[in-house]
C-alpha cells in the first residue's frame, strides 16, 4: 500500500507544482492568505475531503477531514502558507502548505484499507500571530494521535527543538516640551526606551546561554526639537523552555518599569504577538520519519541531527498537546538561510518543488506506519506522556 501512496502523489505532482508556484507568485501576509487558503482547500475538497473554512473564527484557516469510517488513529498534517513582508515566501511556506495537502491526498488513497482518518489543517500567520496557537488553545488538535509538518531548508535535518518565545511591547508616555527652550518641563519617553535597552543589555550577562532577547524602537518621537512624549519598544524574549521564558520575561519587564521610574514616564506592557511554546519532538515518530526518508533514497550522511533550533515555531504549541515532529527537507544546494531573498528563490525553484514532493511522500509514509503499526503508536504515546510528566 505504500507504493499506492507514492503513486497517488506522483500522479498529481504537476498539480502540486502549479499550486506551490501560484502561492509563491501571490504572497499574502498572515491572516490575509485568502488565495492560498482557497487553492489548497479546493484541492482537498476535490479529492474527497470534508472541508471547513474559518476554523476558530480565523478567516484563512481551514480543517479538511478524510475519514475512512473505520476505527483507527487520527493523523494531522499542518499546512502553512503566509508570506513575509517584502520578501514573499522566503521561508518556503508556499511549499509547506502544498506539501501537507499532497501528503493528505496521498494518504487518503489507502485509508479505507487501514482505517482511521487524516486531517489537514490550514494554519495561517505562522510568522506572526500563529494560527496554531489559537487552534491549540481551543482544543482543535486534541483528537489527534500524531501531528506532523515538514519545513524546507538548505539541508536535510531531523526534527528537533525550538525556543519558546514571548513578544513584549513597552509603551512609554511622557510629557512633550520644547527640547531647547524648556527641556525641564518635559518627560522624555524615548529616554525610558533607551534606558530599557541598556538595562536589558546588562541583564544578558545574568541569563542562561540559550536566551535570546532582541528588540526594536518602532516609535521614538516626532522631531528632534520636541521632547518625545510617546515611545515604543518591542522585544522578542526566547529560551529553550516555556518555564524559563516566563522567568526571563519578568526580569525584562522589571527593566522597563525601572526605566519608567528613573525618567518619570509611565509604561504600559502588553504582548503584541502570540506566545510560542518550545517544540518537543517525539523521537520515536522522528525516527520513523527518518527511516522513510532513507527508504526514498536520501543519503543518511546528508541528514543532520538537530542540535536545537534558535528560532521559534507555533508548531511548538501543537507539540505540547499531541506527539509531533517538524523535520526539514533540502530544497537547495546553496547555503541560504530562511528569510532571505536567496531562500525565496529556492522555494520557487525546480529543486524546491522536488523537495516538496519528497517531503510529502515521506510524511505520508510515516503516517501509514502509525496507522498500521499499533506497537509503534503505543511507543509514541508512551514517550509523549513521559515528556508531559517531566
Amino acid at each position: 500500500m505504500k507504493s499506492r501512496i507514492l503513486d497517488s502523489i506522483e500522479e498529481l505532482k504537476g498539480d502540486f507544482y502549479d499550486i506551490s508556484v501560484y502561492i509563491g507568485n501571490n504572497p499574502e501576509l498572515g491572516h490575509e492568505e485568502f488565495k492560498a487558503c482557497k487553492v489548497l482547500s479546493d484541492k482537498l475538497q476535490k479529492h474527497g475531503f470534508d472541508v471547513t473554512i474559518g476554523t476558530c473564527d480565523l478567516q484563512t484557516a481551514f480543517t479538511a477531514v478524510y475519514d475512512s469510517g473505520k476505527p483507527g488513529p487520527s493523523i494531522g498534517f499542518m499546512a502553512e502558507y503566509d508570506a513575509l513582508p517584502g520578501l514573499g515566501h522566503a521561508c518556503g511556506h508556499n511549499l509547506i502548505g502544498t506539501l501537507a495537502v499532497a501528503a493528505g491526498i496521498g494518504l487518503s488513497s489507502v485509508l479505507h484499507e487501514t482505517g482511521g482518518k487524516v486531517i489537514v489543517y490550514g494554519t495561517p500567520a505562522e510568522e506572526t500571530r500563529g494560527g496554531k496557537v489559537t487552534m491549540a488553545e481551543a482544543g482543535v488538535f486534541n483528537e489527534l494521535d500524531v501531528a506532523m509538518m515538514v519545513h524546507p531548508l538548505d539541508h536535510y535535518r531531523k526534527s528537533g527543538s525550538s525556543l519558546a518565545m514571548d513578544a513584549i511591547q513597552f509603551e512609554f508616555s511622557g510629557k512633550a516640551a520644547h527640547a531647547a527652550a524648556a527641556p525641564h518641563e518635559g518627560i522624555n519617553a524615548l529616554d525610558a526606551v533607551i534606558q530599557t535597552f541598556n538595562s536589558i543589555n546588562a541583564l544578558r550577562q545574568h541569563v542562561k546561554s540559550d536566551v535570546r532577547i532582541h528588540g526594536i524602537i518602532p516609535e521614538g518621537g516626532k522631531a528632534a526639537n520636541i521632547v518625545p512624549d510617546y515611545a515604543v519598544a518591542q522585544f522578542y524574549v526566547r529560551a529553550s523552555s516555556r518555564t524559563y521564558v516566563n522567568e526571563v520575561v519578568e526580569k525584562v519587564k522589571a527593566c522597563a518599569r525601572a526605566a519608567a521610574l528613573a525618567t518619570g514616564a509611565n509604561v504600559e506592557i502588553s504582548n503584541y504577538e502570540f506566545s510560542y511554546d518550545d517544540m518537543i519532538t517525539n523521537t520515536k515518530l522522528s525516527e520513523t520519519f527518518t527511516e522513510n526518508f532513507l527508504s526514498l533514497g536520501v543519503n543518511p550522511e546528508e541528514i543532520y541531527s538537530s542540535e536545537g533550533d534558535t528560532g521559534s515555531l507555533d508548531m511548538g504549541n501543537v507539540s505540547q498537546v499531541v506527539p509531533a515532529i517538524h523535520p526539514y527537507v533540502q530544497i537547495t544546494t546553496e547555503k541560504h538561510a530562511c528569510h532571505t531573498p536567496g531562500f525565496q528563490q529556492a522555494a520557487m525553484s525546480d529543486m524546491g518543488r522536488e523537495g516538496m514532493i519528497l517531503g510529502a511522500k515521506t510524511m505520508a509514509l510515516t503516517a501509514y506506519d502509525v496507522l498500521t503499526n499499533p506497537e509503534l503508536l503505543t511507543k509514541i504515546k508512551k514517550e509523549f506522556h513521559l515528556a508531559q510528566n517531566q
